[in-house]
């Protein structure tokens, strides 16, 4: 008999998470697929009627619906992925007992599954809005592709960090659902950071989604300058929290698989 080796394993367990996860996030029913796309499509369709009845031009460009679209979308990257991936362990909790699955497992198959998710829902809508426009948009690939990189990592990070630590604290839990939720409000899915004065455009720097979505923006509207853009911070912070989150979740793998 030959020896299985154990990456070999690992990816068999991840491949037979992530068809899992894909039944039962989605259902064996088209309707849960169209959800994922009408979901982020409807947000996006209410933030550019409500703005659109404000005001008479959007912060960038001509169009209400991609400026906020490459805001929500870029934002999507990161809070779909901590949302999904916080509970990876807690969901899975009854296949751990089996030795081949290690609690890693689950959250590469999450991880892969909402990548593959948010990438095929931001093609659709960012592609269907610039289809529509009628000003040729220039797209410039790789700060897309880099912003996207970027808040994925940075929510995998978030997420091993969770995953721990809501185990560990049920309180902790609560404090980060509560601390996350302005996030929305901002990172400048609405506003562009630039137009912000000083000394508060240093604050809202601060936070490194700021910086993701200048990025990803950057990608649709060739002429933004994105005044006060750090990709350098953003590598920092985004690989730090990943670093952070591989070793706090590596530490804990007896803690994940018994607790």
């Amino acid at each position: 008999m030959t020896d299985v080796s154990p990456i070999s394993t690992h990816l068999r367990v991840v491949g037979a998470l992530l068809v899992r996860e894909m039944a039962t996030r989605f259902g064996s029913k088209p309707g849960g697929y169209v959800w994922a796309l009408l979901d982020p499509a409807a947000h996006i369709l209410l933030m550019t009627m409500i703005f659109r009845a404000i005001a008479r031009a959007p912060a960038l460009g001509t169009s209400f619906a991609l400026f906020f679209a490459t805001g929500y979308i870029a934002f999507q990257f990161y809070q779909a992925m901590t949302s999904y991936l916080n509970s990876a362990v807690r969901a899975n909790k009854a296949l751990l007992s089996y030795p081949n699955v290690a609690p890693i497992d689950t959250v590469v198959a999450r991880f892969i599954l909402q990548v593959l998710t948010t990438t095929l829902v931001a093609v659709i809508v960012l592609g269907t809005i610039v289809a529509t426009m009628r000003v040729e948009t220039n797209l410039h690939w790789p700060a897309i592709l880099e912003a996207g990189a970027m808040a994925c990592l940075f929510g995998l990070g978030v997420a091993m960090i969770n995953a721990v630590l809501f185990l560990r604290y049920p309180l902790y839990e609560q404090v980060f659902n509560i601390v996350n939720r302005p996030l929305f409000l901002i990172s400048g899915v609405f506003f562009l950071p630039d137009s912000i004065p000083a000394p508060y455009r240093e604050l809202v720097l601060i936070n490194p989604l700021v910086h993701i979505i200048m990025s990803f923006r950057q990608g649709f509207y060739p002429e933004y300058r994105a005044i006060g853009l750090d990709m350098t911070y953003l590598y920092g912070i985004a690989f730090l929290t990943l670093f952070a989150g591989m070793l706090v979740f590596t530490l804990s793998r007896k803690t994940l698989r018994n607790e």
